[in-house]
């Protein structure tokens, strides 16, 4: 079915706007032959995507951090806790993340970047130093927005990672809560030992699928200049004029990276449900 719609997309294209495709022009933008070493290189395509990985990671594992505290909070805290929780929770969810991104590159992040120096100490760094920060992060000269950017969509996704852990804590019965007690645990080692261990089983799945929701919110950020996968497709389509090519091709590369990992993460969870059985 995927097949045929594809295949009549592309038939359209070509009848009706006269679309000359020119798909032998697109492999180039993965890898490229160095003319000095012979050796292939890895050209902005597979740059983009490496970018958008490291991007996601971070961002999640972020996200993840500053989620867990809150729906700790939200879930176990006392009423200003759960005041902020909730606050936070609330506006976040209830910005568009462009809007939030924007607000947070301009008027936040930028100049408190700018005011550490981060850019400029990353400048001095030796070439090994910062060739293994370019590997973990970013290019130098990229390096604050890329900061702007991880710290932006962790904030984003850090509410819907609270949500889920704050779940994951009351849906642990309190039947869990009142046989620790019974046998001599506080209420802080009930909850360390006992109900958070629980709470982040129940919701492992749910905080994978989050990470994929990253990967594709990560698309935003293209709008303040991150290199990653559709800025590096917009860049190669304005420079080519290849259109339907290039965004063809970015869509398979998006639906190749989350596809590959909701399957493994499918296989994961029947396997996972099949050992508690």
């Amino acid at each position: 079915m995927g097949i045929a719609f594809v295949w009549f997309f592309l038939a359209r294209m070509g009848t009706v706007l006269a679309y000359e495709w020119n798909w032998a022009a697109i492999p180039q933008y993965f890898f490229f032959r160095d003319p000095d070493t012979g050796q292939l290189v890895p050209n902005i395509l597979v740059q983009g995507f490496f970018t958008t990985i490291r991007l996601s990671v971070w961002a999640t594992g972020l996200g993840f951090v500053l989620g867990t505290l809150s729906g700790v909070m939200g879930a176990r805290g006392d009423g200003f806790q759960r005041f902020i929780s909730q606050t936070y929770v609330g506006i976040v969810r209830n910005i568009p993340s462009l809007v939030l991104l924007i607000i947070f590159y301009y008027f936040v992040a930028s100049q408190f970047l700018d005011f550490l120096g981060l850019d400029a100490w990353v400048r001095d760094q030796p070439r090994g130093v910062q060739s293994i920060i370019g590997l973990l992060f970013s290019e130098p000269g990229q390096i604050n927005s890329f900061v702007s950017a991880v710290a932006a969509l962790a904030l984003y996704e850090g509410a819907y990672i609270s949500e889920i852990v704050r779940g994951g804590i009351l849906g642990i019965p309190q039947g869990q809560w009142e046989a620790s007690s019974s046998i001599g645990l506080s209420g802080f080692k009930t909850f360390r030992l006992v109900v958070l261990p629980q709470a982040f089983r129940k919701v492992a799945f749910p905080l994978a699928g989050q990470f994929i929701s990253t990967i594709k919110d990560s698309a935003i950020v293209s709008v303040i200049s991150i290199q990653e996968l559709t800025f590096q497709g917009m860049e190669l389509m304005a420079a080519t004029f290849l259109t339907f090519e290039v965004w063809v091709t970015i869509t398979f590369l998006y639906f190749l990276l989350t596809f590959s990992l909701s399957r493994v993460m499918a296989f994961m969870e029947r396997h996972f449900n099949r050992e508690i059985r």
